[in-house]
C-alpha cells in the first residue's frame, strides 16, 4: 500500500535479460565499487601516486571486502543460517543481502595492505587517498537495501516515510500500509555529506599519516550509531546492555578513530612527501636511468 506522501519501494529488486537476472542489490554494490575506485584513483594521483595503482589494489581489496562483509553478517546473525530449520548453504547467497560494513572495511583494508606491500606503496597515504571514496561506495550500496525492502527503521508518519509491500510490513510485525523510517536513505545522505566533509578537511588541513582514515571512522560512526537506533530488523545481538551490538561497535570505533587522529597529529604532523617505499623509488630511479 502506498500513502499519498511516502517513498515507494520497488515492486521487484530483480529484472531479467532473458535467463540472466539483474539484481538491484548487486548493481548498487557494483556502482559503489566503481565510484570508490575512480575517486581513489583521482586522489591518489593528486597525492603523487601513479595512475592505475588503485585499480591494481582493488583486485585485492574488493574480493577481501566482499568476503569480510559476508563473514561479519553471518557471524553476528548466525542463527539465520545455522539455527533450527535453516539452510546453511544460504550463507553463500550474497545477492539476497547481508554484507556487514565493518567486515567489508576491515578485510578490504587487509587486501589493500597485501596489495600495497607487493607494489611498494606506503600504506597510510593510499588509505588516506581511498577513504573518502569508500563513503561514496557505502552511500550507493545502501540503495541495495531499498531494492530488497530490508533494514528499514521503526514506523513513522513523516512525509518521507518508506512504503513497503504489505507482506514485508506484516513480516516486520506491523499492519499493511505502515510507513517506516528510510534508514537506507538516511545513511546514504550521511555518507555523501561525510565524503564532502572529508575532502574539504583534507584540502584545508593537508591531513596525512592516516588521519583521513581516522576522520572517516569518526564521522561515519556518529551517523551509523544514530541510524542504528532507528532500525527494527531482527538481529541476534539486538540488546547488549540496552543497545544494539552495532551501536556499541560504532561507539568503540569512534573512540579508536579519535585516539588515532589525536596521536597521529601530535606524533607525526603534516603530510607524507613520498608515497612509495624506498625499494620502489630505487627501482623507478633505475628504470628512468636505463631509459
Amino acid at each position: 500500500m502506498l500513502t499519498a506522501l511516502s517513498i515507494p519501494s520497488p515492486s521487484s529488486g530483480v529484472w531479467y535479460l532473458g535467463p540472466l537476472p539483474l539484481r538491484g542489490y548487486a548493481l548498487a554494490i557494483i556502482l559503489g565499487i566503481v565510484a570508490a575506485i575512480w575517486i581513489g584513483e583521482k586522489r591518489w594521483v593528486a597525492r603523487g601516486g601513479t595512475a592505475g595503482d588503485i585499480q591494481d589494489l582493488a583486485i585485492w581489496a574488493v574480493p577481501f571486502g566482499l568476503v569480510g562483509g559476508r563473514l561479519y553478517h553471518v557471524a553476528t546473525d548466525h542463527d539465520l543460517y545455522f539455527g533450527a530449520g535453516t539452510h546453511p548453504i544460504e550463507a553463500l547467497y550474497v545477492w539476497r543481502g547481508g554484507l556487514g560494513v565493518w567486515g567489508a572495511v576491515g578485510l578490504g583494508a587487509l587486501g589493500m595492505v597485501l596489495g600495497a606491500r607487493r607494489k611498494g606503496i606506503k600504506l597510510l597515504p593510499v588509505l588516506d587517498a581511498c577513504a573518502p571514496g569508500v563513503l561514496v561506495a557505502q552511500a550507493l550500496g545502501r540503495w541495495g537495501n531499498w531494492f530488497n525492502q530490508e533494514l528499514f527503521g521503526r514506523p513513522t508518519d513523516l512525509p518521507w516515510g518508506l512504503s513497503v509491500s504489505d507482506e514485508t510490513a506484516v513480516n516486520a510485525g506491523y499492519p499493511p500500509g505502515t510507513t517506516f523510517h528510510p534508514t537506507f536513505l538516511y545513511e546514504s545522505l550521511w555518507c555523501l555529506a561525510a565524503f564532502a566533509f572529508l575532502v574539504w578537511a583534507d584540502r584545508r588541513f593537508r591531513l596525512g599519516h592516516g588521519r583521513v582514515v581516522a576522520l572517516y571512522i569518526m564521522v561515519y560512526t556518529v551517523g551509523r550509531g544514530w541510524i542504528e537506533t532507528l532500525r527494527i530488523d531482527s538481529v541476534e545481538l539486538s540488546d547488549v546492555g540496552g543497545l544494539r551490538f552495532n551501536v556499541w561497535t560504532s561507539l568503540v570505533l569512534f573512540l579508536v578513530g579519535l585516539v588515532w587522529f589525536v596521536a597521529s597529529a601530535r606524533l607525526r604532523p603534516g603530510r607524507e612527501v613520498e608515497v612509495y617505499d624506498e625499494r620502489h623509488v630505487h627501482e623507478r630511479t633505475e628504470e628512468d636511468s636505463a631509459t
